[in-house]
């Protein structure tokens, strides 16, 4: 998979998060397994994939919002359609570089 295919969601995230993901996968999703591998409590890891959960929802949020403002531009003949889609690739790249 090229970087430029990589979801804006995926680039945001930390080297821990990214860890804590694998593992859940190789879990089956299953946080009372995912307790016993970090040897803490279940709340605790409820806690860490509500808090992953907020990070996915608040990067995504971000670009749809920006993304609505360039559109309603371009709705508005501000700016061009072209012109539109190099400013929004230039943010999503700049943005989770």
């Amino acid at each position: 998979m090229d970087r430029n295919e990589v979801p804006p969601w995926v680039l945001a995230l930390e080297q821990e998060h990214l860890e804590f993901i694998r593992k859940f996968v190789l879990n089956s999703g299953s946080l009372k397994d995912m307790a016993a591998a970090y040897q803490v409590s279940y709340p605790t890891v409820r806690t860490k994939l509500n808090q992953l959960i907020q990070r996915i929802e608040a990067v995504q949020e971000d670009d749809v919002e920006f993304v609505n403002m360039i559109k309603n531009l371009v709705i508005d003949e501000r700016i061009s359609l072209d012109v539109a889609k190099v400013i929004i690739d230039k943010y999503r790249m700049d943005k989770h570089h």
